[in-house]
């Protein structure tokens, strides 16, 4: 065998040994996620019992509504953890770049990992999860043997009717904004232009959808902190709130008693067992937090209400930053590329600290979205219940969030959170090129999220130094409206 042949032999054998490594990876790190969000939904999923034979077929259909909703809630985290993943490989091969232990991580990897949740995302959000809640929903046609098959027939052709309707509205659409005849001819290519458009259609839904909702996020994160945290004695009175909670448990203890044994009273004994059991479980939480440490109530509230303010102040100075370099340099705006030029140059300024602090940023603004997405007064009905979530509803929460995570790589990278530009199809979106809406999408997140949290902490501070200084405890005076008299 010839030297030449040889080298190609070898190369051919590095080209599968890479490819299988690839591919043993993703399949570890996507098996993982699916495991942890096969807990977390169970953790959720309302609990029922199908103690009948003939109820073995709502059991079935249930599981594989589960199966779908677990892989598409683990595609969703693997899109939050696509930039920072990206980003903490090309630190780790700049510091280390003759590593023999980390040369699996290369451009290679994470251009295929790019590509696998993109693939995954359109699949979950066109077929999956339609699928999931129609065969959900489905009995059967009228007439049909009933069964698992003819639920399987029925959501089909509910789906096929749906792409149709889907499909000829985009067309519509499509024909109406840019009149062109090879615009509308390329809808007919499903795989390579339809399915890309439409996906970009919900991305920018989605980012639109951020954009809404991370500004209320920053402002509710310091409340839901609050409530998770013990705070200080000067800013709560745990002594006072736990005596009237005692009491209030004491009284409708007694009601309960005495609507048990007498029949003069006309009251409802459930609704009383509801409330003492829900003032019940407030007074030992309350408990708990009164015998808290004086460490982790005088130190860890002022810390995280300190790392929160210093986070939302750096996300927003980072945004009015980019939006001014825009105006400046083209390189600023959101691009997509085909190759990742890992392990060349870092992608912040201030090296592996930058980094770090990017990483740490998508994470907080990612968290602060779905706080934001829950506490919107449109999208609270989705807040799932511990054991008491129907599938229906977490069908719901899966693709809400599956919408906010595919469009955080084009979030983070449209506001300048991180210079790692969008790999593979992330970055085939038209409106991305558009410099008026990105700079104008920068100039509304800026002002959005300065307006909520000057909002929150004029409120916050009003309400802290009257309740500091015990105003809240005055009596309000009784103003009387000045009647004339009828005899007048």
């Amino acid at each position: 065998m010839e030297p030449a042949e040889v080298d190609v032999l070898g190369l051919q054998e590095q080209l599968f040994h890479e490819r299988v490594r690839e591919c043993l990876i993703c399949t570890l790190l996507f098996a993982s996620l699916y495991i942890l969000c096969h807990f977390i939904i169970t953790c959720f999923k309302k609990h029922t019992d199908f103690a009948t034979v003939e109820d073995d077929e709502d059991a079935a259909v249930n599981r594989i509504a589960l199966w779908l909703c677990t892989f598409t809630l683990a595609v969703s985290l693997g899109a939050v953890l696509l930039l920072p993943f990206s980003i903490v490989s090309n630190e780790v091969l700049l510091l280390f770049p003759q590593n023999y232990y980390i040369q699996w991580l290369n451009g290679s990897l994470i251009h295929g990992l790019w590509n696998l949740v993109f693939l995954f995302s359109n699949l979950s959000l066109v077929f999956l999860m339609p699928f999931a809640y129609f065969f959900t929903e489905a009995e059967g046609f009228a007439g049909s043997k009933k069964g698992i098959m003819a639920r399987v027939y029925e959501t089909f052709v509910v789906l096929l009717l749906l792409t149709l309707l889907v499909l000829g509205m985009v067309w519509v659409a499509l024909a109406i904004l840019d009149n062109d005849t090879a615009s509308r001819e390329s809808l007919y290519d499903l795989w390579e232009y339809y399915l890309p458009y439409l996906y970009s259609c919900i991305s920018l839904f989605g980012v639109l959808l951020l954009l809404v909702c991370t500004p209320v996020g920053l402002s509710r994160m310091f409340t839901v902190t609050g409530t998770l945290l013990v705070k200080p004695r000067l800013l709560e009175d745990l002594d006072e709130q736990l005596n009237c909670t005692v009491f209030e448990e004491a009284a409708l203890s007694r009601k309960i008693c005495s609507s048990t044994t007498s029949c003069w009273l006309n009251l409802s004994v459930a609704v009383l067992r509801e409330r003492f059991l829900a003032i019940q479980s407030r007074r030992l939480a309350l408990e708990l937090r009164r015998r808290a440490s004086p460490w982790q109530r005088n130190l860890g509230y002022p810390l995280a209400m300190l790392c929160l303010l210093v986070l939302t102040g750096i996300s927003v100075l980072v945004v009015c930053f980019h939006t001014l370099e825009l105006l400046l340099d083209d390189a600023a705006m959101p691009r997509g590329i085909q190759d990742a030029p890992l392990g060349q140059v870092s992608f912040s300024i201030f090296g592996s600290f930058g980094a770090a602090m990017q990483v740490v940023l998508i994470f907080y603004l990612m968290v602060s979205s779905v706080v934001g997405f829950y506490s919107s007064p449109m999208f609270m009905r989705l807040l799932p219940a511990r054991q008491d979530t129907p599938m229906t509803k977490i069908i719901g929460n899966c693709v809400s969030l599956l919408v906010l995570s595919s469009a955080l790589p084009v979030f983070s990278r449209t506001l300048g959170i991180t210079r790692f530009d969008l790999l593979g199809d992330f970055g085939r979106f038209n409106w991305l090129g558009n410099f008026y809406i990105v700079f104008l999408y920068n100039m509304l997140f800026a002002a959005l999220a300065t307006l909520c949290l000057v909002k929150k902490f004029t409120w916050a501070v009003q309400a802290e130094l009257i309740r500091a200084l015990g105003l809240h405890k005055l009596p309000l005076p009784v103003t009387r409206a000045h009647q004339p008299s009828k005899l007048g």
